[in-house]
């Protein structure tokens, strides 16, 4: 078994599916993820055990252009520099939340993973966390980005809002489990002490991410969307934590949003924490039930391979048959309606005749 049940949960094959996630979504209660979450809490990697740094840690090269599978890396990277300006932008969350970006890829791992201890090494399948921030005076948060262009017209393999939110709730955990090394770093870095509350999850995705989650699955878009909610609220009271789901909109006038310096990359305009979704969207809607049709309203047309017959009340006429009428004119008998009766469409007019008269 893993020590990081929420990360394996997040690789499960069914919740990386777009077909698929809906219903691994309805088996998960906040009962259940509270026990993975603790699990997360205990085995997650401790860095100031090993005299490790959290923030400012940064390794490889810096960006110059962008790169495949990295534009998530690089915009976290743009939004972190932007918020030590001296201008920096007031980042605000849909609920009016003030949002202070602390750092990005922000590293958990104490070394790399020890591919023959497999799921038995702690560091095993631990990712960096993309955004740390802090709501408010003292409440840590993560966030989780996925982006997309505004013409794309696919989400990503696997990159399903549940697979988010797991991440997302992985790296909460993380953070937990590392809270008082951060809160020391945190207060150092930003002035702001942080407090006892769970860390609260952001999954800020493009708002093309989104459009193309519902559009995907129609009308059970409404249905992830509603399990999604439903898992928020129980993990809010489980484990008291807070889940945003937030479309991030970026200035696409120049790019994507964001730029590359000798320092990596850069926004290149303003971004936006707004609703993903508007209130109500996770409610089904009844499918419509079909109209019945009424026999009545139904018109049966003319049958051309029978003669044209001079109405008589003592004929027997059937559907489709053509009469004459010396006052109607010529109309469509349409069907019988009780003993000795037919209705006969004149134009648009029906009107009841007698037929079958002795």
């Amino acid at each position: 078994m893993s020590l990081h049940p929420l990360i394996a949960l997040a690789n499960d094959r069914d919740v990386k599916q777009a077909k698929g996630f809906r219903a691994a979504a309805e088996k998960l209660t906040g009962a259940s993820l509270e026990a993975d979450y603790q699990a997360e809490t205990t085995n997650v990697p401790k860095r100031s055990a090993e005299d490790l740094k959290y923030l400012g840690v940064r390794v490889g090269r810096k960006a110059k252009q962008r790169q495949n599978n990295k534009d998530e890396k690089h915009l976290a990277e743009a939004i972190a520099r932007a918020a030590k300006e001296e201008s920096a932008p007031a980042f605000e969350l849909p609920t009016g939340e003030s949002l202070t970006i602390v750092d990005h890829s922000v590293p958990i791992k104490t070394a790399a993973a020890d591919k023959e201890k497999g799921d038995a090494d702690p560091n095993a399948g631990i990712d960096e966390i993309p955004l740390l921030a802090v709501i408010g005076e003292d409440r840590p948060a993560v966030a989780v980005l996925k982006f997309l262009e505004p013409e794309a017209t696919r989400s990503g393999a696997g990159d399903t809002p549940l697979r988010l939110f797991l991440q997302g709730l992985a790296h909460a955990a993380a953070v937990d489990g590392n809270r008082e090394a951060l809160k020391a770093e945190i207060a150092e870095a930003t002035g702001k002490t942080l407090g006892e509350e769970a860390p609260a999850v952001i999954l800020a995705a493009s708002p093309q991410y989104w459009k193309l989650c519902r559009k995907r699955e129609a009308q059970k878009g409404a249905g992830w969307i509603r399990e999604l909610e439903r898992l928020a609220r129980e993990i809010g009271e489980s484990i008291g934590t807070e889940v945003f789901f937030v479309a991030l909109s970026t200035d696409t006038s120049e790019g994507v949003g964001w730029n590359y310096d000798g320092e990596g990359a850069v926004l290149a305009g303003e971004v936006s924490f707004d609703k993903a979704w508007e209130t109500g969207a996770g409610k089904l809607k009844p499918k419509p039930k079909p109209k019945k049709t009424d026999p009545a309203d139904e018109i049966v047309e003319a049958d051309l391979s029978r003669p044209v017959r001079q109405y008589n009340i003592r004929e027997s006429f059937e559907p489709g048959d053509r009469i004459a009428h010396k006052t109607l004119g010529e109309g469509v008998v349409q069907g019988v309606t009780g003993r000795g009766k037919i209705a006969v469409l004149f134009g648009e007019e029906k009107k009841l005749l007698i037929h079958e008269r002795a």
